[in-house]
């Protein structure tokens, strides 16, 4: 059974650094489409940043410059290394793992919180 597990996530200062990780275990033979969405209260949940299996990446325009998306395919683990974090960064982050052969095959994690605040 795939499960998506993502780790990393806690607590910041305006302007500090946090790694979110997401593990994809269950099917050592698939690759998958990655992206990192985040939900903060009362809004709805937006793309952050997504890398797909050839490694081409796209990023929310609040996310460009200040985050980065990479991914370690023999690991299948994806990473989301986030710098200058602003209040507005407060959200659940949600891993999402798609098989690059069946899109019908979607899975998502259960969310890290990660809390930027002075």
């Amino acid at each position: 059974q795939v499960q998506v597990v993502e780790s990393g996530g806690g607590s910041a200062r305006p302007g500090g650094s946090l790694r979110l990780s997401c593990a994809v275990t269950g099917s050592s033979n698939s690759i998958y489409h990655m992206g990192w969405y985040r939900q903060a209260p009362g809004m709805q949940r937006e793309l952050v940043a997504a890398i797909n299996s050839a490694g081409s990446i796209n990023y929310a325009d609040s996310a460009k410059g200040r985050f980065t998306i990479s991914r370690d395919n023999a690991k299948n683990t994806g990473y989301l290394e986030m710098n200058s974090l602003k209040p507005e960064d407060t959200a659940v982050y949600y891993c999402n793992a798609i098989n690059w052969k069946d899109s019908n095959l979607s899975y998502w994690g259960q969310g890290t919180q990660v809390t930027v605040s002075s």
